[in-house]
């Protein structure tokens, strides 16, 4: 069986677009994978964060994986900060990274535009994501478009040190979804979905209730056409909705087409919303019942536990073969 690493920060409200771009995909692939999903805390603190908001999203977050359907006795959920392998193996792994090409990181460049000071840490991340991704001898990571680079550099830091120290690496690939792995903004149709949007109008996020999934989905922008068709580069705001109507009630887009010839962008906008409405309740219902229990606190437990003793052996190969510590007789 190969396994799958994949990680989200716990920087606030999980969307729409992160339930479809991701966590709905790793539901479907625990059944056929070894799963490990990680809660990537240390990531999160390259930019400043607010210490009690950070410790709530962090549960908030390990309560959404459970709650969209991810099994503890399929996958190993687990925080990041809790597997001191992660930062230990990501010192390493910066020590062989060069500072040319995480200057050339997008999403660097991206975070670091027009700002008078950055953390290192916002530098070097990327070696970091990259050791959690190599302990665990992955083969996949799932990953939208904006993450393919990071990805690329972790297989050139793999191959790096298996040629410099021996083959300790799995090359790991990315698997990108070819529907749904980019939803967009809803003011914006040529936009990701993103909850850092200052417009709320713009994203839905797992928690909004059934009212405000409605007007967020009313206000949504179209065009002026009047007519229901996937055309991406001419009707992105149309075309965005029936990507999410298509993956959330699993009906193909074509047959989405012919439901809605004839038919004005109103009912289809009320069509839309209630499969949302539909899709995020049950989800919603377990989120709140996890987090009001100790059970939540049981599986990270166990899921840390797991992660540690599959990393440190990982990272016992790495310092063995680069020359760290002391040969044990």
């Amino acid at each position: 069986m190969k396994t799958i690493f994949s990680g989200i920060q716990p920087s606030g409200v999980i969307t729409l677009g992160n339930y479809i771009g991701a966590m709905k995909q790793f539901v479907e692939l625990q059944d056929d994978y070894n799963c490990y999903f990680c809660i990537v805390d240390q990531h999160a603190i390259t930019v400043p964060q607010d210490r009690l908001a950070l410790r709530k999203n962090i549960r908030s977050l390990a309560a959404f994986y459970l709650a969209v359907g991810i099994d503890p006795n399929k996958s190993t959920l687990f925080i990041q900060s809790e597997v001191p392998a992660h930062a230990q193996a990501g010192w390493i792994l910066q020590c062989i990274a060069y500072i040319g090409e995480l200057e050339r990181m997008t999403q660097f460049k991206d975070k670091s535009a027009g700002k008078e000071a950055v953390s290192a840490g916002l530098l070097t991340y990327p070696p970091l994501m990259a050791a959690d991704i190599l302990l665990y001898s992955t083969d996949i990571v799932p990953v939208g478009e904006d993450q393919k680079q990071h990805i690329e550099l972790t297989r050139d830091l793999a191959e790096r040190f298996n040629k410099r120290y021996g083959d300790i690496f799995t090359i790991p690939e990315a698997r990108i979804p070819k529907i749904g792995a980019r939803i967009m903004s809803l003011t914006d149709p040529t936009k990701k979905m993103s909850k850092s949007d200052p417009n709320q109008k713009s994203y839905i996020t797992l928690l909004d209730d059934a009212k405000t999934i409605e007007k967020k989905v009313k206000s949504a922008v179209t065009d002026s056409e009047g007519i229901i068709r996937y055309d991406k580069e001419n009707k992105p705001g149309v075309s965005n909705l029936l990507t999410i109507y298509s993956i959330l009630a699993n009906k193909p887009i074509e047959q989405l087409e012919e439901r809605y010839a004839g038919k004005g962008y109103g009912e289809f906008k009320a069509d839309v919303a209630q499969v949302i409405i539909d899709a995020l309740t049950p989800i919603q219902e377990k989120y709140y019942e996890l987090m009001e229990s100790s059970k939540l606190d049981d599986i990270l437990d166990e899921g840390a536990e797991k992660a540690n003793r599959v990393a440190s052996k990982m990272l016992k190969k790495m310092e063995n073969a680069i020359g760290l510590g002391r040969k044990r007789r």
